[in-house]
């Protein structure tokens, strides 16, 4: 066993003819074991990107990335993968698509997690994939991959196409089974607030590039949102993003020392580091308690 989930160091991955774009650019992280961790960005960041490489699906172009302590492609087995687009056998029926997962992957597969999931959301058995709506081949398809037991669950978008209802319905059943299984679950999400509760491990991608990572509790801690004056002095503390209305100035900061009246200080939400940083790209990265390959357990630098 290992106490270390993924870790990538230097990472990158090109796309188009002769590698002209950049989907991922000089990338390192680690995430612990057990970790629930949410990956957040803007479209084109290479959240995908990211997702597909941890599965073994691409290879990397520059530099490394690692699961369980091994390249991707020799842990296969102990990873499950949930793409947007939920490719499966149109042509099977629920109860086949079923069967298929536990012929693939014998001696690992719990077909009665896999019938659960899926009689949670009322599925017949002989329903063919091609006639379920997109919200129920999402719920096959996070049958199938909880069904693997996998030791690292990697979902891109799962909760897009669901309402409201089933997306509270099968974040409980992800939560509940990496906390029974000591599951590491990654998952991207352009819906923050979804994540908020549901994670306490954050990596947020922008431009290619590792903006954020640590865990939650440490990130928000690092982070003040203050409110004064227009004008307000707020010199010797990194400025993420700030923003005057009239004549009050509203900034998020990582606080290096006190913060003196008049400014009021509060801990930022989730939702508001995510959009600050994302509003302010050019904001230095930081990187909490995920020592990769020479970045400082503590590391802050621009990027």
């Amino acid at each position: 066993m290992t106490d270390t989930a993924i870790e990538a160091a230097g990472l990158a991955r090109s796309f188009g003819r002769r590698g002209r774009r950049r989907a991922l650019d000089a990338c390192s992280f680690r995430l612990p074991a057990g970790r629930v961790c949410a990956v957040v960005g803007p479209n084109g960041a290479g959240k995908s990107t990211l997702l597909t490489l941890a599965a073994g699906l691409l290879a990397p172009t520059e530099g490394t990335i690692r699961v369980l302590g091994e390249p991707p492609a020799r842990v296969r087995e102990r990873i499950a993968y949930v793409a947007q687009d939920k490719p499966l056998h149109p042509q099977l029926t629920v109860a086949d698509t079923l069967r298929l997962g536990a012929e693939l992957n014998p001696g690992r597969f719990d077909p009665a997690v896999a019938a659960r999931v899926v009689a949670e959301g009322d599925l017949d058995g002989g329903a063919r994939i091609r006639s379920l709506s997109g919200g129920q081949r999402t719920r096959v398809a996070l049958a199938l991959a909880l069904g693997k037991r996998p030791e690292v669950l990697l979902l891109d978008e799962p909760m897009a196409d669901l309402d409201p209802l089933a997306r509270h319905q099968l974040m409980g059943t992800l939560m509940a089974d990496a906390a029974d299984h000591g599951t590491t679950v990654v998952m991207s999400s352009h819906v923050v607030a979804e994540l908020e509760g549901s994670c306490d491990f954050l990596l947020l991608v922008g431009g290619g590039r590792v903006r954020l990572a640590g865990p939650l509790d440490d990130l928000l801690a690092a982070h003040t949102l203050v409110t004064g004056p227009a004008g307000g002095d707020l010199t010797g503390h990194t400025v993420v993003e700030s923003r005057t209305t009239g004549r009050q100035l509203t900034a998020l900061i990582r606080p290096r020392g006190p913060v003196p009246d008049p400014w009021q200080r509060a801990e930022p939400s989730l939702e508001e580091l995510v959009l600050a940083h994302l509003r302010a790209p050019e904001a230095p990265a930081l990187h909490l308690g995920t020592a990769a390959n020479g970045l400082d357990a503590t590391a802050e630098a621009a990027v």
